[in-house]
């Protein structure tokens, strides 16, 4: 069940089509809408195939300089490719999905200096980020929320002293002392100076007309007089009047009344701390946004010593103990029962299913396997591609692939035919459609008659220019009428008898003709005589009929 539970911060695969795979979201916010559904309000997070390929190309800059900054150790190809799909960008861009689309949960964390980019492979369901994604503006930057964790921001400890040598910095400068454990007072009259300090600090609360409404009775002003920031306060009292006790008291008392020292936990009202735990279900420990959304008048700094305050207290303990339920969580099995569009269906069930038209004998695309226990269609439909159950639950969390191929833009050997194995792994001629361009009668018509505004000749020195159509359309219709009362004019070209060119032909070769073997002729029928210059003969394709046919391709025999 706590696998299917899912609240606001947690990392979800959302499915948004069948064949491609799941989009990696954060949730921000589960609302329920006016039919009784849950949308979830999800921050995006982008795959390496959702961005350009020159943001690509500044991804793996990014991450050649990560790998030498914090010496990486090697990796080998296809462990570099799978690390590829484990890395995401951060946006700021939200969206609205429904709760049912939801697949299960992931995680993904900010790249640090310090992690071992092949430890992420070695975990399932594991992402990290460095960079931000703008879909925007296009734009790839580095993400601002860096740990400082690292060499680069360790302390530079100096070099131990010698015995006897003296220390020549400003200690100043370097740190100041707040209390001297050597001093000349005993524990009993600093005992009995925190009692007096606590007296004052209740005395101060009395006389505080914001202290009595918060605290109205004694016993609470006493109990907040005897928090932390008053017992530092006397303590640095002491310090600073030498641990003198008549001076020290007289300090806490000045001439305009006693002081009174107050924490953050003491400054909040009752509202703003149900806010800041309102917040803090829905941000958790994002301080900066839950100070932009809900309490945009207090400090970050006032902020972050409340939560640590907060944490001491009851109210901490018990929302720990009893985890908020709706809408901060929901409960959904997820996945469905709908069969998947992609499946292929084995031989023997129902006919006119997916497995339909695929060829037997295939392997994954990926693993190259032949076994598996479930087939699923992936890529073009023309391309027959398909991958086992292994790769495909891969393709639909990761993205991609387990080893590169073709399709994902990986070259293959050049040298190896379609059909042949290459190391084991045998590579299939993947089969293409054929198409046919068939142009309009007009558009025949067109070419005849608009012949000078065409410009044939010209077009086709310059192939790349662009043809005005809708022009020669309109030409066309304006002398299409006038063309149907005149006929065309055809010139009649004077062509040579096939007689004389093939003896022009062998004079050119230098050898003559000679007579070859039988043709399969349209018009004489099988066995007809025919003409192949000399030296060519027995080669495939030469365009040679006998006299009287019809000039076609040799066929041997």
């Amino acid at each position: 069940m706590a696998a299917n539970m899912y609240r606001v911060g947690d990392y979800v695969y959302f499915e948004n089509s069948s064949s491609n795979p799941y989009l990696v979201r954060r949730i921000e916010e589960l609302n329920k809408t006016a039919n009784g559904n849950v949308e979830a309000k999800v921050v995006c997070l982008f795959r390496r195939r959702d961005i350009s390929s020159s943001l690509n190309s500044l991804a793996d800059s990014n991450a050649r300089e990560f790998e030498e900054e914090s010496k990486q150790p090697p990796m080998t190809e296809q462990q570099r490719h799978q690390l590829k799909h484990r890395e995401l960008f951060l946006s700021r861009q939200f969206e609205s999905l429904p709760a049912t689309h939801i697949r299960g949960k992931c995680s993904v964390t900010l790249l640090n200096e310090t992690d071992i980019l092949g430890q992420y492979l070695e975990k399932e369901d594991c992402f990290f980020y460095s960079l931000v994604f703008d879909p925007v503006q296009k734009t790839l930057l580095a993400d601002q929320g860096e740990i400082r964790v690292g060499c680069k921001y360790q302390a530079e400890i100096p070099d131990r002293l010698a015995e006897g040598e003296s220390d020549n910095r400003n200690q100043q400068k370097m740190e100041m002392k707040v209390w001297d454990p050597d001093n000349p007072l005993t524990d009993r009259q600093i005992d009995q100076f925190l009692v007096v300090a606590r007296a004052v600090g209740t005395f101060a609360r009395a006389l505080d007309c914001s202290s009595s409404i918060r605290q109205p009775s004694l016993h609470m002003s006493a109990a907040a007089a005897s928090r932390d920031i008053t017992l530092f306060h006397a303590m640095d009292t002491l310090q600073r009047n030498g641990y003198d006790l008549a001076k020290a008291m007289a300090t806490l008392v000045p001439q305009g009344g006693p002081v009174l020292c107050r924490d953050e936990m003491e400054e909040w009202s009752a509202s703003e701390a149900m806010l800041f735990e309102e917040a803090l279900e829905k941000y958790g420990k994002d301080f900066n946004d839950i100070r932009q959304d809900f309490l945009p008048w207090k400090s970050l700094a006032s902020i972050v010593q409340f939560y640590y305050m907060w944490k001491t207290t009851d109210r901490y303990i018990q929302q720990v103990r009893t985890p908020p339920a709706s809408p901060g969580s929901i409960f959904f099995p997820g996945g469905g029962t709908k069969p998947n569009p992609n499946q292929i269906i084995s031989v023997g069930s129902k006919p006119g299913m997916n497995g339909a038209g695929f060829q037997k004998g295939l392997t994954c695309e990926s693993c190259h396997t032949t076994q598996s226990a479930q087939w699923y269609a992936w890529g073009p439909p023309n391309m027959q591609c398909r991958l086992c159950a292994s790769c495909w639950i891969y393709w639909k969390k990761y993205g991609g692939l387990k080893t590169p191929t073709q399709l994902e833009g990986a070259a293959r050997s050049a040298s190896v035919s379609p059909g042949t194995a290459r190391e084991g792994i045998p590579l299939l001629a993947k089969n293409r459609q054929t198409f046919l361009l068939q142009t309009t009668r007009l558009t025949r018509l067109a070419r005849r008659l608009c012949r000078d505004v065409l410009q044939p000749r010209r077009a086709a020195r310059r192939p790349y220019a662009p043809i005005n159509a809708n022009a020669i359309k309109a030409e066309c219709s304006i002398r299409l009428p006038k063309a149907a009362k005149a006929p065309l004019k055809i010139h009649p070209l004077a062509r040579l008898p096939l007689a004389a060119i093939v003896k022009e032909l062998g004079e050119r070769l230098g050898g003559g003709l000679r007579l070859g073997g039988p043709l399969l002729c349209p018009r004489r029928g099988l066995g007809a005589p025919f003409y192949v210059p000399r030296g060519l003969e027995g080669v495939w394709g030469v365009p040679f009929c006998a006299p009287g046919g019809v000039w076609g391709p040799l066929s041997m025999s």
